[in-house]
């Protein structure tokens, strides 16, 4: 009776904090500020030349670039001035003299290109086109006064491939794309070797250049099962060799090496479990000597002797995720990151002579002294015995008895990974860290159709949005009821893009199983969402219908319908949150307005805030901080976990809520007050 009578409070959002009580944690709050507001540095290189160190972090409250003498680490200065838009990444200039980093307008994902060099002198745009994104090519190691990039303002569908000489911005057209290619892959002296182009039955087709042209017939193809798995992954500086990732003939991919001469190729490293992910190159010579594996948690193997002493040497000292960011052009010099998954990451400069290790910064050290929680891997079978790797991360103090099991069950927060090709991995996750300090256990699955486990783990979800792929979640949820981690009507289910369509088809298909959901970005109707594929995805247009139906056929079309949340509205019964970017170009605001508007008809309980200069997601932190004010307020009255309250974190931020502020405790408040 008490179960009944709880979901039907929580379904009229009437419900409190019922369960403060039986929440265990005894660590202090963390501040929201320190997880998702702007870390103090990140993303160390070195410059090919090994002169230069740079890094992202904030100038006026914006991330930024900024460069310091190698020797001088603590002497950075900031070499770009954005003043809204965080840069996210930039990479270095061949000759070393500058950094090279896109940004958009407010979320719109028109990328332009811009440099800015290591003297401070001002950031110069070396694009400037409108509705125009730029794609930039990997560098080569002896060409330093140019680059390669592929620009889209002729034709928004496709790439026209150009020449871009750094010291001047003049630009040079090499291919001009009429023949609706979706990649191509060049060599180390920047000649274009390779053009890839998808087929109409969603494969892919491989095909040799010369001289700028490109050849009648391929030379490989891929269907479309392999297509996910298999790719050409670059040359070696000779020319001689090409790398793949290659899963054809096999479920995972494998990493090969191809003669270019004779065509003759030879396998290089394969995993029965999971996909060969990251590789290390040498930078002089293009050759692959290592390769990383993710099944449970990343694990590097050398192929090149000369690099197996390196990276036993980092494993031994460094405890946690270890990924090498950069090496210099003479390779003596890395920078190495080091995720220990409970406490903040930290770069370090690794002398490969001297075997030393040098550290340069700790990303947040705020969180330094906070009590995070470790991350504990579990495979979890779907009731079609498929298995997913999956995280779990419980509150300090919860599991005092055995690690990983809570000594009594607790709420819980279903977090679901966008993509939905993509997969949750182990290390340090601001969102669990967040919602298990505040008193949730957190669950992150990687449901059938995730990537990394091979093609037939993928490929399970193909035409299964909201069907088996949905199915899977539910079943984790039951196996964490059945493990004692928490109870029915204490879950709740959040995530953003595919994770927020997870949400909301949580919601619809199975409203008894959620007590509340949040979402970020999640589409609502499957048939407008393939409608408004951007023109720039239009290489992977056939690989979408494959995938998540085809609206050209009827069958398509109904099944489209049939898994759109927005179609089974009037079956909510619990209280939702929904966030979305004004200006998404993949997820249209008007997804979330059809559903708000539906949900009210009904009289059921939704909030909704807009951020009128977000995209697909929240790029500016301090919206970030203000969304998430807002949902912990609503998760904490739905499932009573803690929070920290709402305070001035919307003052920041562009929040609008134009539905719904009376259902997260504090907002209507926070929203009244003057900024």
């Amino acid at each position: 009776m008490r179960s009944m009578l709880l979901a039907a409070a929580i379904a009229a959002g009437l419900t409190q904090t019922v369960f403060a009580a039986t929440v265990p944690v005894q660590a202090p709050l963390i501040a929201r500020s320190a997880l998702f507001g702007n870390p103090s540095q990140v993303y160390g290189t070195l410059s090919p030349d090994g002169k230069w160190l740079a890094w992202i972090a904030p100038r006026d409250g914006v991330m930024n670039i900024w460069i310091a003498p190698r020797d001088q680490p603590t002497h950075g200065k900031p070499v770009t001035a954005e003043s809204k838009q965080p840069i996210r990444f930039y990479s270095w200039a061949p000759d070393s003299s500058a950094v090279l980093f896109s940004n958009d307008k407010d979320g719109d994902e028109n990328y332009q290109l811009y440099k800015a060099s290591v003297d401070g002198n001002a950031a110069v745009q070396l694009t400037s086109f409108a509705k125009t994104r730029v794609r930039t090519f990997p560098p080569s190691h002896h060409i330093k006064d140019r680059i390669l990039i592929g620009l889209n303002n002729r034709d928004a569908r496709w790439y026209d491939i150009y020449s871009l000489e750094l010291k001047t911005g003049k630009l040079k057209k090499l291919f001009e794309n009429t023949g609706d290619y979706a990649n191509f892959i060049l060599d180390d002296a920047l000649v274009l070797r390779i053009a890839a182009r998808q087929r109409k039955d969603g494969g892919a087709d491989y095909y040799r250049m010369h001289d700028g042209k490109v050849d009648a017939k391929p030379f490989a193809s891929v269907d479309h099962v392999d297509t996910r798995g298999t790719m050409p992954s670059g040359f070696s500086a000779d020319g001689k060799t090409l790398y793949w990732l290659d899963s054809r003939g096999r479920d995972t991919a494998a990493l090969f090496a191809q003669d270019t001469a004779t065509g003759k190729t030879q396998l290089l490293a394969e995993n029965p479990k999971a996909d060969i992910g990251d590789v290390l190159v040498d930078p002089a010579t293009g050759k692959v000597q290592a390769y990383a594996v993710e099944y449970l948690k990343t694990e590097w193997t050398a192929l090149d002797p000369a690099i197996a002493p390196d990276l036993a040497f980092l494993e031994g000292k460094l405890k946690g995720n270890v990924q090498v960011t950069s090496r210099t052009q003479a390779d003596d010099v890395w920078t190495v990151d080091v995720d220990p998954v409970s406490s903040p990451s930290s770069t370090y400069l690794y002398d490969r002579k001297a075997k030393s290790l040098t550290l340069l910064f700790v990303n947040r050290p705020e969180l330094a002294k906070a009590t995070l929680s470790p991350m504990y891997p579990e495979v979890i079978r779907s009731r079609d015995g498929l298995e997913q790797v999956s995280y779990l991360t419980l509150p300090p103090g919860s599991d005092t008895r055995r690690a990983g099991h809570p000594d009594r069950p607790l709420p819980m927060v279903l977090f679901v990974h966008g993509g939905p090709w993509d997969r949750d991995d182990y290390g340090y996750n601001r969102y669990h860290q967040w919602l298990a300090n505040r008193g949730y256990a957190v669950l992150s699955v990687n449901f059938r159709g995730s990537t990394g486990f091979g093609k037939k783990y993928m490929s399970a979800g193909d035409l299964e949005w909201g069907a088996k792929m949905q199915d899977d979640l539910t079943d984790a949820v039951h196996w964490a009821i059945d493990a004692g981690v928490t109870t029915k009507d204490r879950v709740a289910i959040m995530g953003e893009s595919y994770g927020g369509y997870a949400t909301l088809a949580g919601l619809t298909f199975t409203p008894d199983v959620y007590a509340c959901g949040v979402e970020v970005a999640g589409p609502t109707n499957l048939n407008t969402l393939l409608k408004a594929i951007p023109p720039y995805w239009e290489a992977i247009r056939r690989d979408l219908y494959q995938r998540v139906g085809d609206p050209e056929t009827a069958e398509g079309r109904q099944l489209l319908h049939d898994r759109s949340p927005l179609n089974k509205a009037d079956a909510i019964a619990r209280p939702l949150l929904i966030g979305q970017g004004a200006n998404d170009p993949r997820v249209t605001h008007v997804e979330a307005d059809e559903i708000v508007a539906a949900m009210a008809a009904k009289k059921i309980s939704v909030t909704y805030a807009v951020f009128p200069d977000e995209g697909h997601g929240f790029a500016r932190p301090e919206n970030n901080i203000a969304f998430n004010a807002v949902a912990e307020q609503f998760l904490g009255k739905c499932l009573g976990g803690r929070a920290e309250p709402i305070g001035d974190a919307l003052k920041a931020s562009t929040i609008t809520v134009p539905h719904g502020a009376a259902f997260a405790p504090g907002l209507s408040e926070a929203l009244a007050a003057p900024k």
